[in-house]
């Protein structure tokens, strides 16, 4: 925190979400500070598409991209749009937006995998002329997932995908998305940062590992020798929790010619000292966490 701010401001993981917006308006806390700690209307979004920048920055990438699947009225991606352009403000990183929908709502559900006590077609309904109206950078992919996901890469050319906020619903959308991560290694970061939306939810939709985005998900990691998907493990143990700690993931690609690229800080020696114990492993984590943050604005 810079000089003049108010101590109380020194536990923001202990503000509620909205004040921490607030706070962010007035100009009390900065970008960094917000994400870290669960502010604004998509905290989920802008944790991993600011990750995914700063991942790009110290790899040398110049620009990212970031998709959304299953974009509905549009909300989310004009969200993304906004967070993009801020984060990429903050990082000197170029960032691509992407939508990708049918532009008529969910498809029919094929089987119990795809939950059609729950899933309806045609939910969901996107209103394409006004929804361009609000964007400004955002680029639409309408179409069935199935096709638009073959095609994706040679009719956009987009920079490397660093971040994928998955909200197809359906297993059967999510396994057509999640095989965009097999095409060549330079359309994606080595490590590229994943929100999913329907993994939680409640008594009703009763999300398990045997169908849905988690069967999705337990399938893809089974059928990847080099690939993996994996819970951001750092997230799910801080205080307090927030429940969408639950729905990021990261995308391993351990066989990226840029995977093993060291990107953590080089002062990380242990020198004897007067302090011992845990004082002392207390002020190396607090170092290393100031280190990896990145900046602020």
């Amino acid at each position: 925190m810079t000089n003049g701010r108010p101590k109380q401001l020194r536990a923001l993981g202990l503000l509620p979400p909205r004040a921490l917006t607030l706070a962010r308006k007035l100009g009390l806390v900065d970008l960094r500070e917000m994400v870290e700690h669960g502010g604004g209307d998509r905290p989920a979004y802008a944790y991993c598409v600011y990750h995914a920048a700063l991942l790009a920055r110290w790899l040398g990438y110049e620009a990212i991209s970031v998709i959304e699947f299953g974009v509905a009225g549009g909300n989310g991606l004009v969200a993304l749009e906004r967070l993009a352009a801020e984060i990429s403000s903050a990082t000197a990183v170029e960032i691509q937006v992407y939508g990708f929908d049918t532009g008529h709502g969910l498809p029919a559900p094929r089987d119990y995998r795809d939950l059609p006590y729950h899933w309806k077609q045609g939910f969901f309904e996107m209103d394409k002329h006004q929804l361009e109206q609000r964007l400004d950078r955002a680029r639409l992919v309408l179409g069935d997932i199935e096709q638009t996901a073959g095609t994706f890469f040679s009719a956009h050319r987009p920079a490397p995908i660093g971040a994928v906020m998955h909200d197809f619903d359906l297993y059967s959308s999510t396994v057509a998305g999640l095989s965009m991560f097999d095409v060549d290694e330079r359309y994606r970061l080595p490590r590229v940062y994943c929100y999913f939306d329907d993994i939680i939810g409640s008594e009703v939709e009763l999300y398990n590992d045997f169908t849905g985005e988690r069967l999705a998900i337990e399938e893809f990691n089974s059928a990847h020798d080099d690939k993996k998907l994996s819970k951001a493990y750092h997230l799910i143990t801080r205080y307090p929790m927030r429940t969408w700690y639950h729905q990021i993931y990261v995308l391993h690609d351990f066989s990226h010619s840029r995977y093993n690229d060291f990107v953590s800080g080089d002062d990380q020696q242990l020198p004897l000292g007067p302090t011992t114990g845990w004082a002392a492993r207390a002020a190396h984590a607090l170092g290393a966490w100031t280190r990896s943050v990145g900046p602020g604005t």
